[in-house]
């Protein structure tokens, strides 16, 4: 996984988010203003940082100038196409208006480190290896035989491990926004997939809701 750098001087909304990334994995630094922001980036290696635009002191677009090279998503309040159009053109590699989705902000973060190549092609979990490039499922090195869905469901599954997802949620995740459909399809390929990999006591069935891969 990842080291994220969050830059956000709304204290609720940084621990939020914090607790969100490291829920599915990543490693997470977050601090409040531009100047630590800058501190912590000539530190460490960071894969991504998450950057509000109206902060004390320094705003998110100067800050940006002062650390092009790593890949960033702007957060921001600041929903205007001109503000949108200057935070892309800068050269930043998102930008995500609050208030949004935490599942949206994941899916982002998936999709930037996947194009600057900062996130793992695979995934393991008690003898389950998955190749998300080949999109090639292993058992204990034996091929696991999958359907197309079954597979775009478990890699949202992994994307979004340790959180609760709704069927409703799943169904627009891993079919489509436009899918129309009955929720008892999830639950049709939960099993299938429970028991082709063994994982009955990694997805787990959150009660009168969805489901949640355990790691």
């Amino acid at each position: 996984m990842a080291t994220i750098l969050i830059v956000e001087d709304e204290i609720p909304i940084n621990e939020l988010i914090k607790r969100n990334l490291q829920a599915v994995g990543h490693t997470c630094i977050s601090v409040l203003d531009g100047s630590a922001a800058i501190h912590e980036l000539s530190q460490r290696e960071i894969d991504l940082v998450l950057l509000d635009i109206m902060l004390p002191e320094m705003d998110g677009y100067e800050i940006f100038r002062q650390i092009r090279g790593t890949p960033a998503i702007f957060l921001t309040a600041k929903s205007s196409l001109s503000d949108k159009v200057k935070g892309l053109t800068l050269g930043a590699d998102d930008y995500l208006v609050k208030p949004f989705e935490m599942l949206e902000l994941l899916a982002r973060i998936d999709a930037v480190l996947r194009r600057t190549k900062k996130t793992s092609k695979t995934f393991e979990l008690d003898g389950v290896k998955i190749d998300f490039e080949s999109r090639q499922l292993f058992l204990h090195d034996h091929p696991v035989e999958y359907t197309p869905k079954e597979f775009d469901l478990l890699e949202v599954l992994v994307n979004n491990r340790n959180i609760a997802l709704s069927r409703e949620k799943l169904l627009e995740l891993a079919w489509g926004y436009d899918y129309v459909g009955d929720t008892r399809t999830v639950d049709v390929h939960i099993q299938k997939l429970r028991k082709k990999l063994d994982m009955d006591s990694r997805i787990k069935t959150v009660y009168k809701m969805g489901y949640r891969l355990e790691v």
